[in-house]
Order: structure tokens, then C-alpha cells, then sequence
């Protein structure tokens, strides 16, 4: 051997601890020293002096051995207490399996790698975009995502649908949650894509844009709940919320421009609606009126006619009785009826001149004395 009988000792070290002859290979000196290496018998022993220390009555026996191992079990299922904060359900598992759940407090489970406790917040609202991603500070929109807002409408129109999802755990089964569902937020986001195409293909495309946005939302969420519902995926669809609903960007203009058209042509024919509303029932009641005064005088032109010819009649009853008589009345009458309205001058044939005539009518149609004067004519009458 290269370094057998050196110094006289065996080993190829040599004499441990001598002062001799017996070097070993890296020279003389102990393991701190000088290069030598380290001496694993006296490493043992320290450590066998430690333990022996550590554990009662100083010996590594058998009684030692088992406290040794009982207090490390003991430590290792202290370690399986854990605590449920208000917010949280407790998932207890065993071996990977599930074994039930607990509420609020200090609770235990057997510790890892044998038991297992996932804690899910059950009462958090998260948030799923669909058809948009926000800012960073949450703030607005970043960008818009056609492939998820563009959506058919029962009028074969184009819309462009954005709107959040919030939902949250399902407290009753957060178990479902844990283990039904790979990847919460995307499943959540197709489910809920999917129920607004199914809900916005059943409308025109003008309810949309108006009148039926609550309904949408309310009816998306219903959707979505019932679909979760039968993932077993222990989620709750707390409400569902529509950010914008309007036409394409590319046709947005010309939507809006025959929008306009469309209103202002309902609002001619309102116009026009009410004009004839107006004028219609004013012409039926002047035909109304109109017909009214000619059958008015038409009675009243066939009850004069009547009566003339019953006047004339009976005239002819009397003349024919007494004809002369009958005659010289026809004659004053007519003679009344022509000169009584006529101003009249008398001439005197005698010679006298034009004879005062006093006009009887004007002296019937003379002024009432006013006030309290007296009337010395009126007096004297």
C-alpha cells in the first residue's frame, strides 16, 4: 500500500490523536486543524451526547426511542388544527377525499400529507367581463372583444353585447366549487356568453337597443344559474349586468341615420294622424250642419208654400162668397201695402197749395222726455 506502515498504526490515517511518527496523508494535526479531515468517529459522539441529553435517564435504550417517536407523532397532530374565519368554509379532506365541511372557528383535521383543509371565501363578489376588458384600475374600457360581444338578433342584425357576470360561492356547496370545477372564471364566461346569444337571438334588434335591457340581464342570469346548477358547480349568479348594447362600430352611423329616419317618419304619419284627427271631424260636422240648414229650409220653404196656399185658399173661399167686397178690400190692402211706406205731399186741387201733412209715424216715434223735465205738451194732452 502507498501509505501502509508509515508510522507504525493501522488505518491508511494512520494514529488518530498521536504525537508519534503515525501522520496521516494531509500531515499532523486534528480535523480543525492544518488541512486534516474531519474525524467522524467524534462527530458520532456528540451527537449520541446530545441525544442522550435530550432524552430521560441519559441512555438510548428501547423506552427512549418510543417517547422519542411518540412526541414527534403528538407535534405532528397538533399541527392539524386550523381556523375557519368568518368568511370562509372549511373543506376537510382525508387522503384526497372529501369528508365534509365546517363552519366558523378552531377546528381540526388530521394533518398533512394524510388530511388536507382547502378554505374558500364564500363570500367575495367576483367579476366576469364578457365582450370587454377593463383598465387596469378598473376604470373604463382597455379594449373591446369581438369575438365575445358580437351577437346575432332575431332580425338577422349584428349588436354588440357588453356586460359583467358577479357571482360568488355557493356557501351551501362550496365542495362542488372545489372539486367540479377546473377552471371557475372561464367556465363561468362561456356559460354566460353562450345564455346572452341564446337570449339576445330571440329579439329584434330595436327592443334591444331600448326598451328590454333589464329583462335581457334578468333573464341571462336565470340562464346561467340553471346551467351551473346542472354542472354541480357550486356557483351563485348574483346579477348580471349590461354595460353597452349598440351596432357595430362599422355600421353604427348608418344604424343611427336610419334610426333617425325611421323616427322621423313616425313622426310625420303622428303629425299627419293627428291633423286628420283635427280636420276630418270639423268637415263631418260642417257637412253635419250643412245638411241640417238645408233640411231646415226646405221645412221652412214647404210650411210657407203650405201656408200660402192655404191662405190662398181660404181668400179664395171668401172672394168667391162676396166678390165685390172681396175686391175693394184686395185693393186697400194693396194700396197699403204700397203707398204706407212712402213719404207723401197732398196737393190741394182747389188752389190752396200743398196742404201740411202732419206724419203720423214720426209723431208715434218721437223721443221720451229725459230726467224729471216736464213735457208742457205732454200736459196740456
Amino acid at each position: 500500500m502507498p501509505w501502509s506502515n508509515q508510522s507504525g498504526g493501522g488505518g491508511p490515517w494512520g494514529q488518530r490523536g498521536g504525537s508519534g511518527g503515525g501522520k496521516s496523508p494531509w500531515g499532523s494535526g486534528g480535523p480543525q486543524g492544518n488541512g486534516n479531515p474531519p474525524d467522524l468517529e467524534d462527530i458520532l459522539r456528540r451527537s449520541q451526547d446530545r441525544l442522550k441529553d435530550f432524552i430521560p435517564g441519559g441512555s438510548m435504550g428501547g423506552r427512549g426511542l418510543i417517547i422519542l417517536v411518540l412526541g414527534v407523532i403528538a407535534v405532528w397532530l397538533l399541527t392539524g388544527f386550523y381556523t375557519v374565519r368568518p368568511n370562509e368554509v372549511g373543506i376537510n379532506m382525508i387522503f384526497g377525499k372529501y369528508t365534509g365541511t365546517s363552519g366558523e372557528g378552531l377546528r381540526y383535521n388530521l394533518p398533512y400529507p394524510i388530511g388536507r383543509v382547502m378554505k374558500p371565501n364564500v363570500t367575495a363578489q367576483q367579476r366576469v367581463e364578457v365582450g370587454y376588458r377593463s383598465t387596469p384600475t378598473g376604470q373604463g374600457r382597455a379594449r373591446d372583444v369581438l369575438e365575445e360581444s358580437l351577437m346575432l338578433t332575431a332580425d338577422e342584425n349584428i349588436v354588440d353585447i357588453d356586460f359583467d357576470a358577479v357571482w360568488q360561492i355557493n356557501p351551501a356547496r362550496p365542495q362542488d366549487y372545489v372539486f367540479n370545477l377546473q377552471n371557475p372564471e372561464g367556465t363561468i364566461k362561456s356559460v354566460a356568453e353562450s345564455a346572452m346569444r341564446e337570449v339576445i337571438g330571440r329579439r329584434n334588434i330595436q327592443a334591444i337597443l331600448t326598451t328590454e335591457q333589464a329583462s335581457i340581464a334578468q333573464e341571462v342570469r336565470q340562464i346561467m344559474q340553471q346551467a351551473l346548477d346542472a354542472y354541480g358547480a357550486g356557483v351563485l349568479i348574483n346579477v348580471v349586468q349590461l354595460q353597452a348594447a349598440q351596432p357595430p362600430a362599422d355600421v353604427r352611423q348608418a344604424f343611427f341615420d336610419v334610426n333617425a329616419a325611421q323616427q322621423d317618419a313616425v313622426r310625420v304619419q303622428n303629425e299627419a294622424g293627428a291633423f286628420a284627427s283635427r280636420v276630418v271631424p270639423e268637415a263631418r260636422g260642417e257637412a253635419a250642419r250643412t245638411v241640417q240648414q238645408a233640411e231646415a229650409y226646405r221645412e221652412q220653404s214647404v210650411a210657407d208654400a203650405t201656408g200660402q196656399a192655404a191662405r190662398f185658399r181660404q181668400v179664395y173661399e171668401e172672394y168667391r162668397k162676396a166678390p165685390a167686397i172681396s175686391r175693394e178690400r184686395i185693393f186697400l190692402e194693396t194700396m197699403e201695402r204700397v203707398y204706407g211706406g212712402v213719404d207723401k205731399i197732398i196737393v190741394d186741387q182747389n188752389g190752396q197749395g200743398v196742404v201740411p201733412f202732419l206724419p203720423l209715424t214720426q209723431q208715434t216715434q218721437r223721443p221720451q222726455p229725459q230726467g224729471n223735465a216736464a213735457n208742457p205738451q205732454g200736459a196740456t194732452r
